[in-house]
């Protein structure tokens, strides 16, 4: 607290994200909101609380143990699903806090059962799990052909319970045709895996395989539930733009949610030929003024954004010069700028309602990433503020 940095988060647009992909799947498939890193940097408990009031959210996807905890204590008693795995000290927690794995491997299923043992002892109680299958990412999951094995191991474990099978898709969010291609076969991948527990006279439970891109573009890969998450915090997957789903005739609008701001706490004069920052990477070509901005790397603004990026005070851009400090910027603003003063508020990146010029996928841009990481990049120590 005490700081003019703060992250304002537009509830009424995390609301219409919310409603625009409710409306944009079928009514009988499920949806799993993506609330992990802190909702995306967003507040985990704040998109939690507006999916429930807007109704039509089956599950909350979080990636370590103590995200879900955090849910669960909050008060929020829809399904949790954990997307990572995570270690054995934590296994019999999860059982006592409901919330639902990911499982794969002899080993780790067997050890999940374990821990399930313990906490539901001899009751007919069984804990829910979800089978994760690999078809193309390369990170976790059992193989296709595996998959009848496993769900087996599942079901002989006599304490797990397979509530769903579940798979994510590598590049979906690319137009490239290889790409494209690529995505068909993970899918097929993913419908084999299936029916190979189903060949073993068993249930796959809730099919997923389609995060935020394949949700909008590949929309005969819903199966049982997608799981939206950028989409949820108003941006786009990469390629899976706003100007290309209208281009295949696709109505889905989304609005940013936050807003990056900071104020001008110094202005500083310069002559020409003065450096500023570390590295001396810039110096004035003629005399100007400087305004100096409490905001820098350890609060996500991240040293690669300069050169390049501009922020926005009072309607108009100034562009960022020299490198980015832990705890400041500079902003070159002109000299004898009338539009800017002491104190004045500075929009790093937002909606247009903000009053920012600039986005997240501006700023990814420059910094050669995804919007993804900028918001998960904003700090603990910036204030988030509900609008």
């Amino acid at each position: 607290m005490g700081r003019c940095t703060r992250a304002v988060l537009f509830k009424n647009n995390l609301k219409f994200n919310l409603e625009q992909i409710r409306k944009f799947v079928e009514p009988q498939t499920k949806i799993c909101i993506a609330v992990k890193a802190d909702g995306y940097g967003h507040n985990a408990l704040l998109t939690a609380k507006l999916a429930h009031e807007t109704g039509g959210i089956d599950y909350f996807a979080v990636a370590r143990p103590d995200e879900g905890f955090e849910l669960r204590n909050a008060g929020f008693e829809e399904h949790i699903l954990l997307l990572s795995p995570c270690v054995p000290e934590d296994f019999e927690s999860l059982f006592e806090y409901k919330i639902t794995p990911l499982v794969f491997g002899e080993e780790y299923i067997s050890l999940m059962a374990q821990a399930a043992k313990k906490v539901y002892g001899n009751s007919d109680k069984k804990a829910d799990v979800f089978l994760a299958v690999d078809t193309g990412m390369g990170r976790i999951g059992c193989y296709p052909e595996e998959a009848g094995v496993q769900a087996k191991m599942i079901a002989d474990s006599g304490v797990l319970n397979q509530a769903g099978t579940i798979s994510h898709f590598a590049v979906s969010d690319s137009l490239s045709k290889e790409n494209q291609e690529f995505t068909k076969k993970q899918f097929e991948a993913f419908k084999l895996a299936v029916e190979n527990i189903k060949k073993q006279g068993l249930t796959p439970g809730i099919c997923s395989c389609s995060a935020s891109a394949a949700l909008l573009n590949n929309t005969d890969m819903h199966f049982d539930m997608v799981r939206p998450g950028i989409i949820t915090y108003g941006y786009y997957p990469d390629e899976i733009t706003e100007s290309y789903l209208k281009s295949v005739k696709k109505d889905f609008e989304v609005k940013p949610v936050m807003a990056l701001e900071t104020q001008v706490v110094a202005i500083r004069h310069f002559p020409k030929g003065k450096s500023v920052s570390y590295g001396r990477t810039w110096t004035a070509p003629e005399d100007t003024d400087i305004a100096v901005l409490p905001i820098g790397y350890a609060d996500g603004l991240l040293r690669r954004f300069s050169p390049g990026l501009e922020v926005t005070i009072n309607g108009k851009k100034y562009p960022v010069v020299g490198r980015i400090c832990m705890d400041q910027c500079m902003v070159n603003i002109g000299k004898n700028n009338k539009n800017v003063k002491l104190f004045d508020k500075v929009l790093i990146f937002g909606p247009k309602e903000s009053g920012a010029l600039t986005t997240a996928e501006d700023l990814a841009k420059i910094g050669k990433t995804i919007s993804y990481e900028i918001f998960t990049s904003i700090s603990k120590r910036v204030e988030r503020v509900v609008k």
